[in-house]
């Protein structure tokens, strides 16, 4: 059986990602090579599975991972409850599932701690109108997460009490050196594509240096992490993240070299957090 091409708007989607932007470093080996073969008329989902079967992935249960059409989800199964029950990724033909898809390869260990969290709460509570703190922020991680990466107390409290001229001005060559950013949410990345002042994501703050951030070892070390906040308590929605206007990220826009670029307010609003 002949499995149908990409559709053409797809693969022109997948032209227009400029991998050399910093924010797909992380992902731009495989990333480049994948869409390259999709836009030559290579079947992606077959792709991603024979990569995820070189490198041995597994979900929760320690089923070998699938990347699937989204058709063969069954009617009435939610998709992470799936994942969780067959190792089945129901993956579409558009940017936010080719982002989720290369997600998986390059942090699976903490992709496979998230789906377990969202499982557990399916099973406990169902799939309600309203998914509630924790599944809340599983998704939001899965989504929008950047992980902020420093043992710099006074760096990480910046960011988390909206100090922008402090952590992006003053503390501007401690960037690379004492602190890093390194993208994970799948339609953060997709929004990347095409970048604007206002994108923002919600950082997960990681104590530890710079130079610990090459895959696989910070793939473990975040998965600890959000095992570690499940078991905790402390997933609870969009609490358990700081703002971060992510065009303000040294490197990341040429813009941002003038300090005028952060006296805008409606992007770097000022504010403290509660609790």
């Amino acid at each position: 059986m002949q499995v149908p091409a990409a559709d053409e708007p797809f693969v022109a989607a997948l032209a227009g990602i400029d991998w050399s932007r910093p924010w797909f470093q992380p992902f731009a080996a495989q990333g480049a090579a994948l869409a390259a073969a999709a836009q030559g008329g290579a079947d992606l989902r077959a792709l991603f599975e024979a990569r995820a079967s070189q490198l041995g992935l597994r979900n929760a249960r320690g089923l070998p991972l699938r990347f699937i059409a989204p058709h063969a989800l069954p009617e009435g199964s939610a998709y992470e409850a799936h994942i969780h029950a067959t190792g089945e990724i129901p993956t579409r033909d558009n940017l936010h599932d080719f982002f989720n898809a290369l997600t998986w390869l390059h942090f699976p260990q903490a992709k496979r701690v998230l789906n377990q969290i969202q499982a557990e709460v399916i099973a406990r509570e169902g799939v309600q109108t309203k998914r509630g703190g924790v599944r809340d922020a599983a998704t939001l991680f899965d989504e929008n997460a950047v992980l902020f990466v420093s043992a710099d107390q006074d760096l990480a409290d910046a960011l988390k009490g909206f100090a922008w001229q402090q952590l992006f001005v003053a503390c501007r060559p401690a960037w690379g050196r004492a602190c890093t950013v390194v993208p994970f949410g799948h339609a953060l990345l997709e929004k990347l594509v095409r970048p604007y002042k206002s994108v923002t994501a919600h950082a997960w703050v990681l104590p530890l240096a710079p130079h610990q951030t090459a895959c696989p070892s910070l793939d473990a070390m975040l998965a600890h992490s959000l095992a570690a906040a499940a078991q905790a308590g402390a997933l609870r929605g969009g609490r358990s993240f700081a703002p971060l206007p992510v065009m303000g990220i040294p490197g990341w826009c040429d813009d941002n070299a003038e300090p005028g670029f952060y006296a805008d307010t409606a992007v770097f609003r000022p504010g403290r957090r509660a609790g």
